[in-house]
């Protein structure tokens, strides 16, 4: 993109507009994540058993709300830690559907699964050994 037609004034301006709308964004995420962590602790309480579902769903909005934190901190956003929710929401999905999945949803879950956490090491592979900045793979660590 060719600036040389803005002043530097304008330019400031729409870098603060939009670093505006990222926190008023990344605000509500937060917000959403811990009104629904709320939630379901109180769903916790109210039937007196805390289930291996509710601990993962638990672990889903921790994970949310350290994806929040990190961009918040570093002004980046880690491409693994997605990939790690993804991998907890699709075991959280078989966990809890397994008894009425039939078994090419099962071997598809576990594949995606599988696919997803390949890609994790295929990244982890690639940052050690072709990462350009420290910065990136000490954010994503």
């Amino acid at each position: 993109m060719n600036t040389a037609k803005y002043d530097s004034k304008t330019i400031d301006i729409g870098k603060k507009f939009i670093w505006a709308m990222e926190l008023f964004g990344l605000g509500i995420i937060a917000l959403a994540t811990v009104y629904a962590s709320f939630q379901e602790v109180l769903h916790i309480f109210n039937t007196g058993k805390v289930s291996l579902a509710d601990l993962l769903l638990l672990f889903l909005y921790l994970e949310i709300l350290t994806m929040v934190g990190i961009y918040l901190e570093s002004g980046a956003l880690p491409v693994r830690l997605p990939m790690y929710i993804a991998i907890v929401a699709l075991a959280r999905y078989l966990i809890l559907d397994a008894k009425t999945m039939d078994e090419w949803r099962i071997l598809a879950i576990t594949g995606g699964i599988l696919l997803v956490a390949f890609s994790v090491l295929v990244i982890l592979f690639a940052q050690q050994r072709y990462s350009v900045s420290k910065n990136i793979t000490t954010a994503d660590k």
